[in-house]
């Protein structure tokens, strides 16, 4: 039980690195933000440029200096945001100022519709997309690479004759094609790169996909910083963060190649490259990459472009930042932009999830701007024009970071996620519990806090920001957030995640046909408890084993592989797929097999020995999980169906934990759940570090446990062959409950705003307890609401507990002058047992909102306002052993 006593005696490690934004403050503003950052249980910060106005200059050195100092006597780790401001890739402006060459290039391709017949026929193709190259004076870098003609099989959807294509280069003089059109429907494609046409923010920004670009980068934020302080890397700096770099070919989440008009990222060796791949002609093929064609040869090269180029992106730009890294004794972190897809596109997105992070020592994602919110699993609005797929955020993108975490050994099992900023004001300390354990139970162990601001408050930057110079009124009890956070952190850390599915990456199946994204199996897996992780085409280049039908990657194994629909998929893959299932790995396609390899290469012979596989099925989506549970591959099983109930199964040499969390945002959860292990288990209560009565019972070889779950909750069950008798069990749950008190009458409320806390003032008598957020009480309060009552008690018990009921949303209670302690979400719930006497006792709740009331943000428009104050019902529950009836 070593991870357990190691939380039980407060020697967990860190594993919260906040953003801690630096504008130039003063000394003192930076030192008290790192004395309230580490006394808020917090081991290291993130600095990041928000921007600073003297990046890597003699105003960031002294900035430096001073965190790094507060850091060294507190004995916390500093890693650094790597540009001057997000995204990453600016270099501090040295691409722009010194390195203007290195730039991003583009390809694109002007297209121009003629009829045919016509002998002696010219046509001018010095002109570009756009009105500026048609400017006079217009002076761009673009380059022609070749003029290609090509017949138009479909006038109304505009697809062209991939087998009449014509490299008419060698005709064009002057800007001008002398070329005799032929009989039909013609297009000439002027296939050119350009520095044009792609997200105008990063428009001078470094080409990810050439290494010497990247290199600027590391002379210009790297280097300086291991020459300053060189003595502490490794040390107390741990390394440096990429925040969303991207291509940028496109502003937005949807560049899909063949499905969205935009310029394609390209470099001065990218045509060299694709003829070395594709082993065949190219240059007269690149209109496909922007046309449809008849046939598969459009399908094609736009696979094989995909696959060069977020190769490409994955080797010399972020290997090459984290190979720096590691030879220097830092590591290196970051995320790319998952959003709404964008993981596997082009524009926001850097082609290939798992290669884009493959140079990374942690898996990494991020959560901000109201993507993920309790009950909105769906496509809602949100402060981005296109909304947020619910769906992808809520079943996919936490899975799919800790899965990179897990099959990837560089990362060790480390899964890190950016959250909580531009949700708002609106957003507290209790919807920040609940997003955390959404990422603890699907396997993120590693967290930055987006942020602390030292700007003067209030600062509208993407709102919440926490201590806000003492503002926060919920701060004084972050630490319990921090330590909650760290202690369930690191029992699911540096030990083996235990799923029996594994669903394939869809990244592949994207770029070249119709496909079904990963997460849509995902939800189908969660909803019934069947565990998973997303696994890339990738890894099967590397001959995984297959031993006694499961399939092993780096610790994990899995019985099961899910194939989302895909129209094609790679060759090689496929016969990987199927070399796997004559292993005895069982293998499920959903709706129906791949129909043809990206490539354009025949495989109907492949696919006929697929279906005749004893080891391959296809299953619709809405039977995927009834197929894996008739197969006996879930691991676990509810009484009852409970889509809102996730788990995590984690086992260490001597321990095994689940994590089990009711993600319905209102809704309690009383069900029973089977787990297949024939030992002794006990509830671990993060939030006050102690060991609880786990209500089970043997049964055909493993236990049954009771599992009550309110909203917000979660519960850690932890499984051991050791002794679990040597710990202090609180029996409660074991107890029935025998009396209900309602405790009502006139209670006394008085309130204080955050920075007169705790002078209350305001001081009212209410009868009932109500929102105090109405129009006609205190609709713009924000801070502290204190609350006062006697009540009687008859008589004395074994043992009871006071449930405050509805709260929003920090509870702190005292019980006859007694603090009682915190809770920050639901179920607010205390054990005053200890405290609670015959007669007349005092109670005294204080309860602290979020600062959305007073500061009515734009982000915090997306989200649900809740009530104020304690709402009740208050109550106190007696129990007895009903064993002594």
């Amino acid at each position: 039980m070593k991870r357990l006593n190691e939380v039980l005696n407060n020697e967990e490690k860190n594993y919260i690195l906040p953003f801690f934004w630096q504008h130039g403050e003063d000394e003192e503003t930076l030192r008290d933000y790192m004395k309230h950052i580490n006394e808020a249980g917090i081991k290291a910060v993130c600095i990041e440029s928000r921007p600073h106005p003297d990046f890597v200059g003699p105003l960031w050195w002294r900035d430096m200096d001073i965190i790094m100092d507060e850091a060294r006597k507190r004995e916390m780790k500093v890693w650094v945001l790597d540009d001057s401001h997000f995204p990453t890739g600016y270099a501090a402006g040295k691409i722009k100022e010194e390195h203007p060459e290195l730039k991003k290039w583009y390809l694109n391709a002007h297209r121009m519709d003629f009829p045919g017949p016509l002998k002696d026929s010219s046509f001018i193709i010095k002109y570009y997309p756009g009105r500026v190259s048609a400017m006079p004076g217009y002076k761009g870098e673009d380059k022609i690479l070749a003029v290609i003609a090509v017949k138009i099989s479909d006038t109304e959807t505009g697809a062209i004759d991939e087998k009449t294509l014509i490299d008419v280069s060698e005709f064009v003089k002057d800007g001008v094609l002398y070329w005799d059109i032929p009989e039909g429907k013609w297009s000439i494609f002027v296939v050119f790169m350009t520095r044009n046409g792609g997200e105008e923010t990063t428009k001078d920004y470094l080409n990810p996909i050439v290494a010497k670009a990247t290199r600027v980068l590391i002379d210009t934020v790297y280097e300086p910083h291991y020459n300053r302080y060189k003595e502490d890397f490794g040390k107390t700096l741990a390394g440096f963060f990429s925040d969303e770099p991207r291509f940028g070919n496109l502003k937005g989440f949807e560049g899909a190649i063949g499905r969205t008009k935009m310029v394609l990222p390209w470099s001065n060796d990218m045509l060299e490259i694709l003829e070395s791949e594709i082993g065949e002609e190219v240059l007269v093929s690149l209109p496909l990459l922007f046309a449809g064609g008849v046939g598969d040869k459009d399908h094609a090269i736009r696979y094989h472009y995909m696959d060069i180029v977020s190769r490409l992106y994955g080797k010399n730009f972020t290997t090459q930042l984290g190979d720096w890294c590691r030879e220097h004794g830092v590591e290196y972190i970051g995320h790319v932009i998952e959003d709404n897809g964008a993981h596997s596109r082009l524009g926001y997105g850097p082609g290939h999830f798992f290669r884009a992070l493959d140079g990374q020592d942690m898996s990494g994602i991020d959560v901000i701007g109201g993507q993920i919110v309790p009950g909105m699993e769906f496509l809602h609005s949100g402060f981005t024009a296109a909304g947020w797929d619910g769906e992808f955020f809520h079943y996919g993108l936490a899975k799919l970071g800790a899965s990179l975490g897990h099959i990837d050994p560089k990362k060790k099992g480390r899964t890190m996620c950016e959250l909580f900023g531009a949700y708002g004001w609106v957003e507290g300390l209790k919807s920040m519990k609940w997003l955390t354990d959404h990422l603890l139970v699907r396997g993120v162990n590693n967290f930055v806090p987006h942020a602390f601001s030292p700007k003067p408050f209030p600062d509208w930057d993407c709102p919440p920001h926490f201590y806000a110079g003492g503002n926060d009124p919920q701060f004084r009890f972050m630490k319990k957030w921090s330590d909650y956070t760290n202690r369930i952190s690191h029992l699911l850390s540096e030990g083996t995640h235990i799923a029996p599915v594994a669903v394939l990456y869809h990244g592949e199946a994207e770029w070249s046909g119709e496909y079904m994204p990963f997460h849509k199996v995902v939800k189908e897996l969660v909803q019934n408890q069947i565990d998973c992780d997303i696994i890339p085409a990738d890894v099967f280049s590397g001959d995984p084993a297959v031993r006694d039908g499961k399939l092993f990657l780096n610790n994990e194994s899995f019985k099961c592989l899910v194939i989302p629909y895909a129209e094609a998929l790679p060759q090689n893959l496929l016969k990987s797929i199927y070399e796997l299932t004559e292993k005895g790995l069982k293998v499920i396609f959903i709706s129906k097999l791949t129909e043809r390899a990206s490539e354009g290469v025949e495989i109907k012979e492949l696919i006929a020995k697929l279906k005749e596989s004893n080891n391959c099925e296809i299953v619709q989506l809405n039977g995927v999980a009834e197929k894996i549970k008739d197969l006996g591959i879930n691991e676990i099983v509810l009484d009852s169906f409970e889509p809102y109930v996730t788990y995590y199964h984690y086992k260490h040499k001597d321990e095994d934990i689940f994590m089990f969390f009711n993600e319905h945002p209102y809704t309690n959860i009383d069900t029973k759940v089977y787990i297949p292990l024939n030992k002794k288990s006990v509830y671990y209560d993060a939030f006050n570090n102690s060991i609880k009565a786990c209500k089970s019972q043997f049964r055909d070889g493993g236990v049954e446990i009771d599992l009550n779950l309110s909203a917000y909750e979660s519960k850690i069950i932890i499984f051991s062959s050791d002794d679990l008798e040597n710990y202090d069990v609180d029996n409660m749950e074991d107890l029935k409950e025998v009396e209900e008190l309602n405790i009502e009458g006139s209670w006394k409320v008085s309130m204080a705003e955050p920075l007169d806390y705790p002078n209350f003032k305001k001081e009212v008598h209410l009868d009932k307890l109500v929102n105090l957020s109405i129009p006609n009480l205190y609709p713009n309060f924000s801070g502290t609401v204190k609350y006062e009552i006697n009540f009687e008690v008859k008589e004395t018990v074994e043992k009871a507990l006071l449930d405050l009921g509805r709260v929003y949303e920090i509870a702190e209670l005292w019980l006859n002058g007694e603090n009682l302690g915190v809770r920050i979400c639901p179920p607010y719930k205390f054990d005053i047992s200890s405290y609670l006497k015959k007669g007349t006792n005092s109670l005294v709740v204080e309860v602290t909102n979020t600062l959305v009331k007073a500061h009515k943000d734009a982000f915090s428009q997306y989200a649900i306002q809740e009530p104020v104050g304690l709402l009740g019902a208050v109550k106190v529950l007696t129990y007895k052993d009903p064993t002594l009836w």
